[in-house]
Parts: structure tokens; C-alpha cells; sequence
């Protein structure tokens, strides 16, 4: 752990702390259908007009029931539209490489990942996709999925911070601003940035360059009708193949990487996502775009604490996020610095740590600092590979989605994450103290606590079940790489991201089948809607209730006590619910790997 790694550390927190506020301010103006922004000569024109095409009333509010099924409806018809560019791209322009159609159970999978702010990937996206299909199929899911939870966590903290009222905003303009006035702009000047470290930004058809070293490669043998050659033994017979050229991919990766990590989407252009020099070419590159995955998450807490005039409340959850992850990147930093006993032993020099499945040029810090980020948030990116982290170093992106990815978390998605972490902890200060629970002045009453419950265990039971079922299942058995406790690990850790919608994996689990991209889908729809649909009603609960004087009884939301009791309904709830299966996987594998086995 150099010197080095604790002075960009302190960099990023500082950098962070200095965009909350400003980030936040402009967020109060975005989210207020009248509000006003020096974009407003040149995009009102256009936001107007979008209203007129989709027949929308920008004045007329909607309750929570119909704000709900607007934001349900749209993102049914957004799925099923990227689902038909996959199944029809080789119909479609901008396809130079000439690419088929992706297999109707993959086009599901990544239609039902990207309008979920998922974007986890069982496809290469240079081997398989088009440039249409990125841009018009998948770019566009990146900025709508993220205005959806920017939009939802909007209506939840109107529902806390108005009172006796029944309605939540108008989804329709959340969505229309989010998009116009904080995106697209944030995104264009993002995108030439990038470009200017040496991001490629293009429609060329992919480069091919000759080989200076030729090498030999085994290929199956296949006849005159494209079949593989089976010998007596009924085995592929092989051909050795001489290689003299590699292709080099190109394209738009710009535009698709600053929406990618604004957006807390984190689908890569191409398959090694952040690790590829194309889509990450400069350690100043790697660090902005670390700092654009927080940005918005952190600017949401100042926006929390300015909508309900309670400032101090709203640097209280952004103190507690930071405490976590504060917690987690020291944890995977120690760990990744440390290494592998068992290599040490082979002689590798302990202080080189771990640097199996990480960039010479980002190294161990920057490596396990952009694991933390990219899985406190719902973001998924990722410039080094997971699996190859020690138990330790890769229990903690899996714990940080376990938890419901609330540290800053994904846009919109990490506060009314956090906010239920908030409601609990509230009713639990309450019972403690032996009064009626209150959220800065309303009454937390039965339905409250049921509706946020209902939020936590979807996840619970879409984790566990489906890894579980998994677990015991052909299926998926024969998609692992690794056995014992690391392969648990690979399927946990799968199932955690589909539900967290994160859309990292410990990429040693073959998850292009059937059955895993079925499987996953699911829990990719369970994890965003099946937790958005308690979390929008007790928005519209607490917009119904009448806010109460301020007593000597009164909890305070604020303050190092609340953070305290904050921080402990977390982890309490994290790890009460995950701890046996984490028992199972990381920690029990930690243990073995001190003792010499390896898996």
C-alpha cells in the first residue's frame, strides 16, 4: 500500500466533495419542471416540442400509480425495441463487419440488461454487435435507463419532502429533462475529453495489421458443408492454422463510454470494457471516468438535503456512503496488496501483491479502487478481471452489490436504495427509544416499513434463489470455470449483479446458454421493477402525510449518531442475509488459499 495510492485516494475524495454541491444545485434545477438553466434558449425549443410529439401535459402531475406504470410502460416498449435491432441488425446500417443476428435467448438477455441499467454482457461487443446496434440499441437504453432511476429517485424525494399531496411529479418531463439538460450536454463534453486522450471515435470498418511473428493456431477441421470432422473416437480433428494478421476493431467508443460511466451503465464497446486501451488509454482517463461514476449519486444526497431543507441530513448519507466505501477500497487494496501466500512461497516477492488480471499500466491501487466504484455503484465497469482477485479483494464488489449497491449507487437507483436503509433505521431509533418512529416530521407507520421490507427481500430472494437453483443444476454447473468455493463465488457473484444491476461478473462463469441468459434476465427484471414498485409506494404514503412539529423526542436524521445507527442497519441487513452464502464462497475460500489450496 504505497504512498502513491493514499494521495490519489485523497484526490478522489477531494475531487468528489467539490462536485457534490454544484452537482447537486443543478440537479434542483433539472428536476423542477420550471426550473431554469443556461441550456434553456438553445434546448427549451426541443423540449417542447418532445412534449408535443408524445401527447404529454408537462403541467399535469401524476400519483404514484400512474407515475409507476408510466415508467413501467415505457420500459417495456424501450426492451422490446433494443430486442428487435439485435434479432434484425444484419438488416440494418452502420454494419461494415457484416454481423448476424444475436440468438433470440442472448438478444432477451442483453435488451432486458440494458434497459435495466444492467448491462451485463455474455457477448463480445466488437465480435458481435454493429455500430447501429451500439448506438441506436444500446447507447440510447444507457441514457434512458439512467434517466428512468434519476427520475424515480426525483419522485421519491418529492414524496418526502412534500406533505399531503398525492402526486410525485410527471415522469414523462423527469425523463425529458433529465435527458436534455443533464446527459446529453454532460456526456458531449465528456465524450470530446475522452477523445482527446486517445479514444477512438469512428464508423471505419476494423483494422487489419500484419504480424510481424506469425504463430500457429489449432482449428477444427471442417468439411465441404461447414461441419466439424470427428475422428473414430468422435473428437474434433484438429488443423494447424497459421496466423498473419490481427484485426483491430473500430468505432463510436466515445459517445458510448461517457454515457456508459455518467450513466452508471458500464457496458463495454468492446469485451475487456475498461481494461482495453481504446476504451481507456490514459491514467487520467481511468481517474475521470471513476469520477464521473460517482458524480451524479453524490450530487443526489446535496439535492436530497436541499428538497426537504435539511442540509445537514443530506451530507449525513453522503458521510455514510463514503464511510463504506471508504471501508471497502482499503479492504480490496489491503487484500490485492498483500497477494497470494501460496505464490509467495513460490517465490514471488510480497510486496508485487496480486497482479494476475490487471493492467501493468493501472496496477493494484487503481485496479481495486475502480472494483470499489464501479460496484458501490450500479455501474459494472471494469479495468481489471474480478475473478482473478484474491477471496478477499473479490468479496468486496460482491458484498457492495449485496448490500443494494447504495454507496452513491447507480443514478437514482443508489439514494431511494439508500433511502429505504434510512426509513428502517429511523423506525428502528424509534422502537428503540419507545415513541412512534418519524422521518423529518412524518410518521413511519406500518406500511412504510412493509413497503421498504418488501424492496430489500426482492433481492434477497431473487440472489439466493436463483444462485441456489444454479448451484444445483447442470446448467449451471457446466458454465463454471472454477470449483468449490471460487465457483460458488462465480455464481453468487452472477446473480448478485443481474439483481443489483450492476452487470460486473468474475468472468470465469460461461454465461452465453439458454439457461444462464434466461435465468439472468429474470433477475435483472426482479432487481430494477420488482424493488421500484414498493419503493415508488411509499413514496406516495409519505407525500399523504402531514408533517408533524419538531419535539424533544424527535430522532435527528443528522449528525455523527444517525450516520452510526445508519451505517449499522446496512451492514446488519447485509450481512444477516448474505453472510452464509459469503461464508460458503470468498471468506471460507480465503481461509483454504492461507492453508495452500487453491480452486
Amino acid at each position: 500500500m504505497h504512498t502513491s495510492g493514499w494521495i490519489e485516494l485523497a484526490f478522489f475524495v477531494g475531487a468528489l466533495v467539490l462536485i457534490t454541491k454544484p452537482m447537486g444545485l443543478y440537479l434542483m434545477r433539472v428536476l423542477d419542471a420550471k426550473g431554469k438553466t443556461r441550456l434553456d434558449p438553445l434546448l427549451k425549443p426541443l423540449e417542447r416540442l418532445t412534449y408535443r410529439l408524445m401527447g404529454v401535459k408537462p403541467d399535469e402531475e401524476q400519483d404514484w400509480k400512474r407515475y409507476t406504470f408510466a415508467m413501467l410502460l415505457f420500459s417495456l416498449v424501450s426492451c422490446l425495441f433494443t430486442y428487435a435491432i439485435l434479432r434484425l441488425q444484419l438488416l440494418l446500417p452502420l454494419n461494415p463487419q457484416r454481423f448476424g443476428p444475436m440468438p433470440p435467448d442472448l438478444a432477451f438477455n442483453t435488451a432486458v440488461s440494458f434497459t435495466s441499467n444492467t448491462n451485463w454482457q455474455n457477448y463480445g461487443g466488437e465480435s458481435t454487435l454493429s455500430y447501429f446496434s451500439q448506438m441506436v440499441g444500446l447507447a440510447f437504453q444507457n441514457f434512458v435507463s439512467a434517466g428512468v432511476g434519476i427520475a424515480l429517485a426525483a419522485a421519491l424525494v418529492r414524496g418526502i419532502a412534500r406533505h399531503s399531496s398525492r402526486t410525485l411529479g410527471n415522469f414523462w418531463v423527469d425523463l425529458v429533462r433529465t435527458a436534455y439538460y443533464l446527459l446529453l450536454p454532460i456526456c458531449l463534453v465528456f465524450a470530446v475529453f475522452l477523445v482527446s486522450q486517445g479514444m477512438i471515435q469512428n464508423f471505419n470498418p476494423y483494422t487489419k495489421a500484419r504480424l510481424i511473428e506469425p504463430y500457429q493456431l489449432p482449428v477444427e477441421k471442417k468439411d465441404d458443408k461447414g461441419g466439424t470432422v470427428l475422428d473414430a473416437s468422435g473428437r474434433p480433428v484438429m488443423d494447424e492454422q497459421t496466423v498473419n494478421e490481427q484485426i483491430i476493431a473500430q468505432g463510436p467508443v466515445a459517445s458510448q463510454v461517457a454515457i456508459k460511466m455518467l450513466g452508471t451503465n458500464g457496458g463495454g464497446f468492446f469485451n475487456a470494457n475498461a481494461s482495453h486501451p481504446f476504451e481507456n488509454p490514459t491514467p487520467l482517463s481511468n481517474f475521470i471516468q471513476m469520477l464521473a461514476i460517482l458524480s451524479i449519486g453524490s450530487g443526489l444526497t446535496y439535492y436530497l438535503g436541499r428538497m426537504v431543507k435539511n442540509q445537514k441530513h443530506g451530507w449525513s448519507v453522503w458521510s455514510a456512503m463514503v464511510v463504506l466505501f471508504l471501508a471497502g477500497v482499503l479492504l480490496a487494496w489491503w487484500a490485492e496488496s498483500t497477494g497470494n501466500p501460496i505464490h509467495q512461497r513460490l517465490g514471488v516477492v510480497a510486496s508485487d501483491g496480486n497482479m494476475e488480471g490487471k493492467e501493468v499500466r493501472f496496477g493494484i491501487f487503481n485496479s481495486a479502487l475502480f472494483a470499489t466504484i464501479t460496484t458501490d455503484a450500479s455501474c459494472g465497469a471494469v479495468n481489471s478481471m474480478l475473478d482473478s482477485f484474491t477471496p478477499l479483494g473479490g468479496f468486496v464488489p460482491l458484498f457492495n452489490i449485496q448490500l443494494g449497491e447504495i454507496i452513491f449507487g447507480g443514478v437514482g437507483a443508489g439514494l431511494y436504495g439508500m433511502i429505504v436503509f434510512v426509513v428502517l433505521a429511523v423506525f428502528i431509533a424509534g422502537l428503540m427509544v419507545g415513541r412512534t418512529p418519524e422521518y423529518l416530521g412524518k410518521k413511519i407507520q406500518a406500511y412504510d416499513v412493509k413497503m421498504a421490507m418488501l424492496a430489500l427481500l426482492v433481492l434477497c430472494l431473487s440472489i439466493l434463489g436463483f444462485s441456489a437453483w444454479a448451484a444445483v443444476s447442470q446448467w449451471g454447473l457446466a458454465g463454471l470455470n472454477n470449483s468449490g468455493p471460487h465457483g460458488l463465488s462465480e455464481i453468487l457473484y452472477a446473480y448478485s449483479s443481474g439483481t443489483g444491476n450492476n452487470g460486473s461478473a468474475f468472468a470465469g462463469l460461461a454465461g452465453n446458454t439458454p439457461w444462464y441468459n434466461t435465468t439472468l434476465g429474470l433477475a435483472m427484471l426482479i432487481g430494477r421493477f420488482l424493488m421500484m414498485v414498493p419503493i415508488m409506494a411509499l413514496a406516495g404514503s409519505l407525500a399523504r402525510k402531514k408533517v408533524a412539529p419538531a419535539s424533544s423526542g424527535t430522532f435527528p436524521v443528522s449528525g455523527g449518531t444517525f450516520i452510526a445507527l445508519l451505517l449499522g442497519t446496512v451492514l446488519l441487513i447485509g450481512a444477516l442475509s448474505f453472510l452464509p452464502a459469503l461464508a460458503l464462497g470468498p471468506i471460507v475460500e480465503h481461509f483454504l488459499m492461507i492453508h495452500g489450496r487453491l480452486f
